[in-house]
């Protein structure tokens, strides 16, 4: 019972804040509450990963430094690996590399976009800004955080795994994309619901979570769209279960060709429900719009 007295306490704290940044953004711009938004949702996960590990019986204290560096200066979820984790590898020159061109790649997306050299139509620039931005934060400033932590004794790896080699669905979301939300839901929902309820009903838990998740920081900034990002992630949990059904094994769906594609199929076909139109249009346009500026 303790555990679950634990949990129900870290929701109400998080549900809290949440409200908090909802009623104290509404009146700035769309692409202002969205970052803000996002902004609190982090900051209220960082804060119940860090207490949950100070929690734990088996871990001594860290240093203060250390905890202010996983709370303001890395964006991971595993307060745990962080803070006690074991000396990681060195990184290479090619690490480096790989993330200096992602963030050159971005850079230059989003430079052509903001000069109007290419592309007319607005959802396209939606949605080629949306690369732009992720190969700058996520494949790119992200992993050169991730590395210099790494070459400072760290265990801090990079939050993006190779996701474009995922051999299935599980393995996208499981061990490739967005690792720090992945560490996340496994700390905040799937252990403690799979206790009770089994691996598989846990599993689909993790996925509605990331559902109403990405509705708070896509849907509601937009004010429209309410349900779709929650949608798209009730598709990838399906997506996993045929995976893991007997026409899935038959059909090889959890790993080659076939894995592959299955997987991208379900990740890219319906992407438009989770950054849906009205996102696009009452956010990211308007947000992209500073850089012309």
């Amino acid at each position: 019972m303790q555990w679950r007295r634990s949990v129900v306490t870290d929701w109400v704290q998080l549900i809290g804040l949440t409200t908090i940044a909802t009623v104290v953004t509404g009146r700035l711009p769309d692409w202002a509450r969205m970052w803000l938004i996002a902004a609190g949702l982090y900051g209220g996960f960082k804060w119940l990963t860090w207490r949950r590990a100070i929690r734990d019986q088996n871990a001594s204290r860290p240093p203060l430094v250390l905890s202010l560096a996983y709370l303001l200066l890395w964006p991971g979820m595993n307060a745990r690996r962080f803070l006690w984790g074991p000396l990681p590898r060195r990184p290479t020159r090619g690490d480096w590399l790989r993330a200096a061109v992602n963030v050159a790649a971005g850079t230059g997306i989003l430079w052509l976009l903001a000069s109007q050299r290419v592309f007319s139509r607005p959802s396209i620039v939606g949605w080629t800004g949306l690369l732009g931005i992720g190969l700058v934060l996520h494949f790119g400033s992200l992993s050169l955080l991730s590395l210099a932590w790494q070459r400072a004794g760290v265990d801090a790896p990079p939050i993006m795994q190779r996701p474009a080699t995922a051999c299935s669905l599980a393995d996208f979301w499981g061990r490739r994309w967005n690792t720090a939300f992945r560490d996340l839901a496994f700390e905040l929902i799937y252990r403690p619901l799979a206790r009770s309820w089994g691996a598989r009903p846990a599993m689909a838990a993790v996925f509605l979570f990331s559902g109403v998740v990405h509705d708070l920081a896509i849907s509601l900034p937009a004010r429209a769209g309410y349900g779709l990002p929650t949608l798209y992630f009730i598709l990838q949990a399906i997506g996993v279960e045929i995976e893991r059904s007997n026409v899935g094994r038959r059909w090889h769906l959890r790993n080659g060709p076939q894995g592959w594609l299955f997987a991208a199929a379900l990740i890219l076909a319906p992407a438009g429900l989770l950054f849906h139109p009205p996102f696009v249009r009452q956010v990211v346009l308007p947000f992209l719009n500073l850089f012309r500026a």
